[in-house]
C-alpha cells in the first residue's frame, strides 16, 4: 500500500490532490515551481516565469453553487461569478482551512519521475528535484501529476504563410494581461474560445478595432438563464442528463441548435459551426453585442498574412493590423517523465479514464485534471484526486496493464482509420 505521495503542483488539481492523500491517511508532498498555490488562478503583471496565469479581468465561467470543493462552500457573500482574485481568495481559504501549505513545498521545480529500480515489485518512484540550485532525490510510493492543460503555449506560425513577413506585433493570449498598449491599435485576435472571445471584448474599449478570426465558429452562451438564475445551475439536471442518454446525438444537436439560434442567430453574427466542424461552446455575455456595435467585426479563417495585413479565406483583406494575437491554445506535456511513459500520457486515450496509464503494471501514478468539462475543474478534480489515492490505497481496483493496454491500442487503430480513409480521398 502507498504512504509517501509526490504532488506535482499546487493548483486546483494539486490542492484537491494534497486533500484527498489526507483523507486516505496517506503522506503528501506537494512540489510547487512557483512562490504560491493556485497556479493558474495567481495573477501576475508578466509573464516571464513561462508560466500561465490568468488575465486580469478574467471572471469564472461556472457559478458558485455548482463550482466549490465538496467539503468546503464558497462564502455566502460572494458573487454567483466570481473575478479572478475572488477565486484565487477562495482557493487560498480552502487551503489554510484544510492546513494543506504546510505539505507544499515551493519555489521547488521536478526535473525528473523515473521508476525506482524494484518498481514491479513496489511501484515506488524517484523524484528528483530542484530548489535554489540544489538538487535532491526522494522515493515515493506514488505520484499523482496535477500539471495540468496550460503548460505550453501553441503558437502554430507555420500554419499562416507570410506571417514571417508580417511587421506588426505577435503575442500568444498567455502573454495578454490588460488593455494597456493597445489603444488606438488595429488588433487581430486568431482563435475562438473563451480567451479569445474576452479578449476581443476587452480590446474593443480601448483599441481601434479588433478583428476575430474562427475557422470553426462557436455557440455563444450567456452566465444568466431564463428568470436571471446561473446558466450552469438551471441545465445540471437529471432529466437533461437523462435525455442526454436516451435522445439520438442527430436529435439533440437539432434541439440545441434550435434553442441557441431562437436568442441568437450566430449565422447573422458569423458565428455559426462550420460544416463538418465539431461544436464548441463559449461563454461570452458581451461578444454579440460588440459584434452589433461594430467594435468587433468577426471574418473567417486567416489565409496568409502580408507585412501589414491579413488576407482570409472569403477574400476580403484588413489594412494596417498593429497586433496579431494567438488564441489558439496550448499542448501539454510531461518533460519530468521517462519515456516511453512520457509519450503515452500526452494521448488521453491510453490514459484509463484519463488517470492511470495504461502501460504500468503497477497504478502508482495518476494524472490529475487533464480533463475538459463544461463544469467545475474543482468538481471534476477532487473525483479524480479521492479516486486515484483510494487506488493507492488498494480500497479500488483497475483492471491489469495488458488488457488496458489492449483496449486502448484498439480504439486508437479505430480512431485512425476513418482519418486515413478520408485522406485517400482527400478529404483532408
Amino acid at each position: 500500500m502507498a504512504r509517501r505521495v509526490a504532488v506535482i503542483g499546487a493548483g486546483v488539481s494539486g490542492l484537491s490532490s494534497i486533500k484527498c492523500c489526507l483523507d486516505e491517511d496517506l503522506e503528501p508532498t506537494c512540489f510547487e515551481r512557483s512562490n504560491d498555490i493556485g497556479g493558474l488562478w495567481k495573477f501576475t503583471e508578466t509573464s516571464k516565469d513561462g508560466m500561465t496565469r490568468v488575465y486580469r479581468s478574467l471572471v469564472t465561467n461556472v457559478c458558485k453553487e455548482m463550482s466549490c470543493y465538496s467539503d468546503f462552500p464558497f462564502q455566502e457573500d460572494y458573487p454567483n461569478f466570481m473575478h479572478q482574485g475572488k477565486f484565487w481568495d477562495y482557493l487560498k481559504e480552502f487551503a489554510e482551512h484544510f492546513d494543506l501549505l504546510k505539505y507544499i513545498r515551493f519555489r521547488t521545480t521536478v526535473c525528473s519521475i523515473t521508476k525506482h529500480p524494484d518498481f514491479s515489485e513496489t511501484g515506488q518512484w524517484d523524484v528528483v528535484t530542484e530548489t535554489e540550485g540544489k538538487q535532491e532525490r526522494a522515493v515515493f510510493d506514488a505520484v499523482m501529476v496535477c500539471t495540468g492543460h496550460y503548460l505550453n503555449p501553441c503558437l502554430p506560425l507555420e500554419s499562416f504563410p507570410g506571417i514571417h513577413k508580417f511587421k506588426g506585433q505577435i503575442l500568444h493570449s498567455q502573454e495578454y494581461k490588460s488593455p494597456e498598449g493597445f489603444q488606438g491599435k488595429r488588433v487581430l485576435v486568431i482563435g475562438l474560445g473563451n480567451t479569445a472571445g474576452d479578449v476581443a471584448v476587452e480590446l474593443s474599449r480601448t483599441a481601434a478595432q479588433v478583428l476575430l478570426s474562427t475557422r470553426t465558429g462557436a455557440w455563444v452562451l450567456q452566465r444568466s438563464s431564463a428568470g436571471g438564475y446561473p446558466l450552469t445551475m438551471v441545465i445540471t439536471r437529471r432529466w437533461l442528463n437523462f435525455t442526454a442518454q436516451v435522445l439520438p446525438s442527430c436529435v439533440l444537436n437539432w434541439i440545441q441548435e434550435r434553442q441557441l439560434n431562437k436568442r441568437l442567430n450566430h449565422e447573422n453574427y458569423g458565428l455559426s459551426i462550420t460544416k463538418g466542424k465539431k461544436s464548441k461552446f463559449i461563454v461570452n455575455d458581451e461578444l454579440p453585442t460588440c459584434i452589433l456595435c461594430g467594435t468587433v467585426t468577426m471574418k473567417t479563417s486567416l489565409k496568409e498574412f502580408t507585412e501589414t495585413s491579413a488576407l482570409f479565406e472569403d477574400g476580403t483583406v484588413e489594412e494596417n493590423i498593429d497586433i496579431v494575437i494567438f488564441a489558439t491554445g496550448y499542448t501539454f506535456s510531461f518533460p519530468f517523465l521517462e519515456e516511453p511513459l512520457k509519450s503515452l500520457c500526452t494521448k488521453k486515450i491510453f490514459l484509463y479514464k484519463q488517470v492511470f496509464p495504461s502501460n504500468l503494471e503497477r497504478t502508482t501514478l495518476a494524472i490529475i485534471g487533464l480533463i475538459s468539462l463544461k463544469g467545475s475543474i474543482l468538481a471534476g478534480t477532487e473525483l479524480q484526486a479521492r479516486w486515484a489515492t483510494r487506488v493507492f490505497k488498494g480500497l479500488c481496483k483497475i483492471p491489469p496493464s495488458q488488457k488496458l493496454m489492449a483496449e486502448a491500442t484498439k480504439k486508437e487503430q479505430l480512431i485512425e482509420r476513418p482519418s486515413e480513409a478520408r485522406r485517400e480521398n482527400n478529404y483532408e
